[in-house]
């Protein structure tokens, strides 16, 4: 199992505590030093059944300083893929890949219905 996290942020580290709590092994992976490529994110997205715009973190300053929420809509699903694959911090944290199983952002409720 893969966690993709940025040590700082406080979501991850709820994460990551969770995961340990429930004695799951993980590799990690921080995203700002060792960033998804295109294509582990085109194959997450994929797998994932979720729209694009939830691999955005959304809430970063990256995000909202390069105007994306007027941008995103205008660019294809390649543009997009690629432009997440530039910056680590763009992508929304933590990312946890497990076999076919991809889970974006930490929700207790929903990483023990899918995990446990």
């Amino acid at each position: 199992m893969l966690f993709v996290e940025y040590p700082k942020c406080s979501t991850c580290r709820k994460a990551k505590k969770w995961l340990e709590s429930q004695n799951l092994e993980y590799t990690d992976r921080h995203i700002a030093e060792d960033n998804p490529s295109y294509e582990e994110l085109k194959d997450w997205y994929n797998k994932s059944g979720l729209p694009l715009k939830k691999f955005f973190n959304t809430s970063g300053q990256l995000y909202k300083s390069m105007n994306l929420k007027d941008r995103l809509p205008e660019m294809s699903e390649e543009e997009q893929l690629r432009l997440l694959a530039e910056d680590g911090m763009l992508v929304k944290r933590p990312v946890l890949v497990k076999d076919g199983l991809i889970l974006i952002g930490f929700k207790e409720q929903e990483w023990q219905e899918k995990l446990l």
